[in-house]
């Protein structure tokens, strides 16, 4: 499942070609061809408000950091809508791997991740006797981002992976000034550290022997690479784009010297424009219409137009 619902904020992002969000959410969770089962298109009912009785009244939720404020908002949300329910939808972190190993071991309903599920994760799950399923949320683009009085506007993706594998180690190799740059990565249990690694630091595959700078100063969470490229001139970081604010620069990116830098928006992503872009995910033990009717029911909120609304609201791409 996903976190407490603040003051009515949204769930995450859409690319443009993608927007089959199943209510087994196994379709809307599509992982890069990794999704065990594909369920049926769930309907993305308004939830009748003070609708009663859930057999089940506990629903467990852990993993991505990146999805947990969103989470945190449409659980909290879902909760207003049944006040006399005595419901308890605790949401956590600990990132994607720790959500996943806590759903095939049992010890979470939901397991919210900002990576596709791997194979032998998939076969752990077999193993124990789940069916897992994903359904993908929202659409999130993973802004690089630097101090804002750092004066490089744009990269390429090349120079991007060159700098936090190392190769570069000088502003002035990138059109900055003439200082050291401090590299802060999210630390490997995140997620966003696995997919930025492989799309960006190994270019999709490109420079397979590539990886993050041992000199690389790993952090626990999107909120602390902000603070540290925010209180660093020389810093460069990654986080999500609904971390991204007014503390921080984010760097327009170009997919070669030739082309446009292309900044980090929820229009650029639907566009398919941004060329940092990915889903997030939630995964489930057995296909969503297999779940508890309170599990099904928070689905069908997430993707109701109030639920998706706190997704955009939160700075992600509806999938809606």
């Amino acid at each position: 499942m996903l976190k407490s619902l603040k003051s009515k904020k949204c769930w995450v992002f859409a690319v443009a070609m993608v927007m089959v969000f199943a209510l087994s959410f196994s379709t809307v969770l599509g992982c890069s061809g990794q999704t065990t089962q594909t369920t049926q298109e769930p309907e993305a009912q308004e939830p009748a408000s003070g609708s009663t009785g859930f057999e089940t009244t506990e629903l467990f939720i852990v993993g991505s950091d990146t999805c947990l404020e969103v989470s945190q908002l449409l659980v909290e949300e879902f909760l207003e809508l049944h006040p006399d329910q005595n419901l308890n939808l605790p949401v956590s972190g600990g990132g994607s791997g720790t959500g996943i190993a806590g759903l095939i071991d049992g010890t979470t309903d939901l397991a919210n991740s900002s990576r596709p599920i791997k194979e032998e994760e998939i076969q752990a799950g077999k193993d124990n006797g789940l069916n897992i399923d994903e359904v993908t949320i929202p659409f999130d683009g993973i802004s690089v981002i630097v101090h804002n009085d750092n004066p490089v506007e744009a990269m390429t993706l090349e120079q991007i992976s060159d700098v936090f594998s190392g190769k570069v180690t000088n502003w002035s190799q990138v059109g900055g000034a003439d200082a050291d740059i401090l590299i802060t990565s999210r630390d490997s249990s995140s997620g966003t550290h696995v997919f930025f690694r492989e799309e960006v630091v190994q270019l999709g595959g490109a420079e397979m022997e590539r990886d993050f700078s041992e000199q690389s100063l790993f952090l626990a969470s999107n909120a602390a690479i902000r603070e540290e490229v925010s209180d660093n001139v020389n810093a460069i970081g990654y986080i999500g784009l609904g971390y991204l604010d007014e503390s921080v620069k984010a760097v327009g990116v170009q997919t070669d010297d030739g082309a446009d830098p292309v900044g980090p928006s929820i229009e650029n992503i639907v566009a398919g424009m941004y060329p940092v872009a990915r889903g997030l995910y939630v995964y489930t033990p057995q296909p969503v219409d297999q779940l508890s009717d309170l599990a099904q029911a928070f689905f069908a909120f997430v993707l109701s137009d109030a639920g998706q609304a706190i997704v955009e609201e939160v700075g992600f791409v509806p999938v809606k």
